[in-house]
């Protein structure tokens, strides 16, 4: 059996992400054309889309 791995939503223009430890905000400005996600990391973790 294989498994699929999870899909992981894009970074959209304008989105906010969070550092759990700093708490350190970053908003994206421009989205990159990468295929695969990008990972923003902050204190070693990665950060979570902030609501």
């Amino acid at each position: 059996m294989v498994k699929k791995a999870k899909k992981r939503k894009v970074a959209n223009k304008k989105a906010r992400y969070a550092c759990g430890v700093c708490g350190i905000v970053v908003s994206v400005d421009e989205v990159c054309g990468c295929v695969d996600t990008c990972d923003i990391v902050c204190c070693g973790e990665q950060m979570k889309p902030k609501k």
